[in-house]
């Protein structure tokens, strides 16, 4: 298992932030706010893979692109990025090691409260 950042994923949360698409929730907030497998499922029907990938910062290119498990730390709802997801995402990052990642959370996380 190699995950790596997802660029195409960074650029995506970016622009919503600069776009106020938001959710200033706190860290406990995110076993909440994010969205369940049939949410998930429901988004992929509607919208593919491609725009599916870009609500996970990080990607496994060893596995299947056509899989959820491919995907890795989310970070919104499928509509605005959540503080709770880059705060509950840069946590796990930093506990598996993917510093890549937990640096590109932790500079979201700077983004959404400089805001």
């Amino acid at each position: 298992m190699a995950i790596e950042l997802n660029r195409p994923a960074l650029r995506h949360a970016r622009a919503l932030i600069r776009d106020g698409e938001v959710v200033r929730d706190e860290r406990d907030d995110w076993s909440e706010a994010a969205p369940s497998a049939d949410d998930e499922n429901a988004f992929i029907d509607r919208e593919g893979w491609t725009e599916y990938s870009h609500w996970h910062l990080g990607v496994d290119r060893d596995e299947n692109g056509h899989t959820k498990k491919a995907y890795s730390f989310p970070f919104g709802d499928f509509r605005k990025v959540h503080r709770s997801g880059v705060i509950s995402g840069e946590s796990r990052a930093g506990q598996f090691d993917h510093d890549e990642i937990r640096d590109a959370l932790k500079s979201l996380l700077e983004l959404i409260d400089a805001e």
